[in-house]
C-alpha cells in the first residue's frame, strides 16, 4: 500500500454512501444524520477527493440528453503484445463508457454510447481500423434497465 492512499472505516463509507444518494447533500445533513460534527464530514471529505477515493460530477441520464445507441463491443487484438497501447488509445475516445481487459475469447471489453446506430457504425469502423485490432464482436442494448453505481453495502 503506497503512503498516501487512505484506508476506509465505516464513517467514511457512510459519508460515501449518502453521496452516492445525493452528491449534493451538504456536510451539514450528514453530519446530523451520522451524529458526527461538521468538521469531521469536511475533512474526511477532503482526503477521500484527495486521495482519489471519490470524484464530484453530474451524472447525466444518456436517454434524456439524445444518447440513444449503447452497445458492447468484444474486441480481439493481435499481436497480443499491442494490448495496452490499444486499450490506452481506446481509452482516450469519448463514446467509451466502460474499458477492461478480459480473460475469456477477447482481449478488451469495450462499453460505448452513441448518439444513434450510425454514430455507433462510424465508432466501431474507427476502432476496427486501429493497427493490431484483428477483430470485434458488437452486442447493442436495446434498452438499460438499470445504469448505477456500485452498492458500497456489499462491501461489509
Amino acid at each position: 500500500m503506497n503512503k498516501t492512499e487512505l484506508i476506509l472505516d465505516d464513517l467514511d463509507f457512510a459519508i460515501l454512501s449518502y453521496l452516492q444518494k445525493d452528491g449534493r447533500m451538504s456536510f451539514t445533513v450528514i453530519a446530523k444524520k451520522l451524529k458526527v460534527s461538521i468538521g469531521t464530514v469536511r475533512t474526511r471529505f477532503n482526503k477521500l477527493i484527495e486521495d482519489g477515493t471519490i470524484n464530484i460530477i453530474g451524472r447525466v441520464n444518456p436517454d434524456k440528453v439524445g444518447f440513444n445507441s449503447y452497445a458492447h463491443i468484444a474486441v480481439y487484438i493481435r499481436p497480443a503484445t499491442l494490448k495496452e497501447k490499444i486499450a490506452q488509445k481506446i481509452s482516450k475516445m469519448p463514446e467509451v463508457s466502460f474499458l477492461a481487459g478480459t480473460s475469456g475469447d477477447y482481449d478488451l471489453e469495450v462499453d460505448v454510447m452513441c448518439r444513434n446506430n450510425e454514430h455507433l457504425v462510424e465508432f466501431i469502423n474507427g476502432l476496427s481500423a486501429i493497427e493490431g485490432v484483428q477483430q470485434t464482436k458488437t452486442t447493442i442494448y436495446f434498452k438499460v434497465y438499470k445504469y448505477a453505481q456500485p452498492d458500497l453495502n456489499l462491501l461489509k
